[in-house]
């Protein structure tokens, strides 16, 4: 356990090894819990078993490595397994988005089955996956129409509860490890007590970190907050588009409004549009979730519109730049990744933006650190062309005679490049900047066509010269 901790070790299953059931696999055995994963892919346990990590994260190899080696992190194909013993089993199954936006649920649906044919005790089930307002309910259901069928007198005690994961990619380690909040919805105080001795090795500094509500709160936590943070993203994303027509910046309109405590700074930067496996599925649900409900929510249908215009804007900057013409045109991609510090290519803005250039003519040629093989496969199954992209392995290599430079996705390596070197290989001296990261002046006086989002670069420079603020159009 842990130093300051007075509570034992408990035996926890996850089921479902993805992206949230590795991360709170290996944290809780990091505390000292012993802790059973489960997956039905082969493949996956026994690259697990070799201390392989089906995903990137930064710092999950090394806890895999030492919980394994220290008998606190099993892998195993069979649910029976982790029951024996079990103080909780976590459900941390996909659920993809259907073509209406809703969640697909039969992989949560089949592991509740598979609970209420196995288990054999009293045990806590928690839905730790993201999941519609009332999932619990039928997770619940599911097990008890299955104990009924086993235990037709008195049948063991199984409780559901909810606990939502609030996982960053890229810093997933750090947040499970040092989270601001765990958001737990239970149906009694039993349930609580579990959560508070198992989370206690998190929240010694300050246990009402721990909250506790009603399970369909807990389930409405999860999606309210990424649909809050997705909102504040899209919100400043048009603003910049407005910014860039009536000569603003953005940078500082950020920080006067982030000064402001009842707003604050975060996820107020503008760029390219948000992805990610969050985002944009949870938003889709919620959506679906209100329709299913016949509750409008006229905010929110509007973030996932701007989130795809701006994904567009960013793309049509490029193509209006060159006259509407990219056929023959190289432009140089730097980042793949929907972020930094992943390689989770789901929605990510450079899909959308290398498919209209391939669309309009370009080639492009691409870099990214670690996301290049994941957009591969992406690209291939959004239905592209593998030769329409090509991949290097040095981001300088991507330059050499390309008519443009974009960054997409702005990883730590990308922040100080060396502009000779890139003058150099350009074949036109042409940035586009969609994160921001580098100076209009630095730019210009290197003697780059600069543009950014929602700041002066060389476009709006222009434009000062050539039309009055009246005449501009968003």
């Amino acid at each position: 356990g842990v130093r300051g901790w007075g509570g034992s070790t408990m035996k926890l299953t996850v089921v479902g090894s993805g992206y949230v059931g590795l991360v709170t696999g290996v944290c809780f055995a990091e505390v000292g819990h012993d802790i059973v994963c489960v997956d039905t892919d082969a493949n996956k346990i026994a690259m697990l078993r070799d201390n392989i990590p089906p995903i990137y994260e930064p710092g999950l190899d090394e806890l895999l490595k030492r919980n394994t080696a220290h008998e606190r992190l099993h892998f195993t194909t069979q649910l029976a397994e982790g029951l024996a013993g079990t103080s909780a089993v976590f459900i941390a199954v996909g659920t993809p988005e259907g073509e209406d936006g809703s969640s697909d649920l039969r992989y949560v649906k089949a592991v509740a089955t598979e609970i209420g044919k196995l288990v054999t005790e009293p045990v806590l089930v928690v839905v730790k996956s993201t999941v519609p307002v009332g999932t619990c309910d039928m997770v619940e259901e599911t097990i008890q129409a299955e104990l009924a069928k086993r235990f037709p007198g008195g049948k063991p005690q199984v409780r559901v509860a909810s606990n939502p994961e609030f996982l960053k990619e890229g810093t997933a380690i750090d947040d499970f490890m040092k989270p601001d909040r765990i958001v737990t919805g239970v149906t009694d105080p039993g349930s609580a007590a579990i959560f508070q001795e198992m989370y206690a090795p998190f929240i010694q500094d300050d246990p009402s970190r721990l909250q506790v509500m009603e399970r369909r709160s807990s389930e409405m936590t999860k999606y309210a907050a990424n649909a809050m943070l997705a909102t504040r993203i899209s919100f400043m994303n048009e603003l910049s588009r407005l910014c860039e027509v009536v000569g603003a910046n953005v940078d500082d309109v950020r920080r006067g409004i982030g000064s402001d405590p009842r707003i604050g700074k975060k996820f107020l930067y503008s760029g390219p549009g948000y992805g990610g496996s969050c985002f944009p599925k949870d938003v889709e649900a919620l959506l679906s979730t209100a329709r299913q409900n016949e509750c409008e929510l006229t905010v929110l249908k509007a973030v996932s519109h701007a989130n795809k215009l701006q994904k567009m804007h960013a793309a049509r900057k490029i193509h209006s730049y060159f006259g509407g013409n990219l056929e023959g045109r190289k432009i140089a991609i730097w980042g793949l990744a929907f972020k930094p510090g992943t390689d989770d290519v789901r929605e990510a803005p450079a899909l959308t933006i290398m498919g209209a250039l391939v669309n309009w003519g370009a080639q492009v040629v691409a870099h990214d650190p670690v996301a290049q093989k994941t957009f591969a496969r992406a690209w291939e199954q959004a239905g592209l062309k593998p030769s329409q992209v090509k991949f290097v392995e040095d981001s300088y290599d991507a330059l050499e005679g390309a008519d443009a430079l974009v960054l997409v996705t702005e990883w730590p390596e990308y922040k100080r490049p060396s502009w000779a070197r890139i003058r150099g290989l350009l074949r036109k001296p042409v940035v586009f900047d969609l994160r921001n990261q580098y100076g209009f002046k630095a730019l210009v006086d290197a003697g780059f066509h600069y543009e950014c989002i929602g700041r002066p670069d060389s476009r709006t420079a222009a434009l000062a010269v050539k039309k009055t603020v009246t005449n501009a159009g968003c």
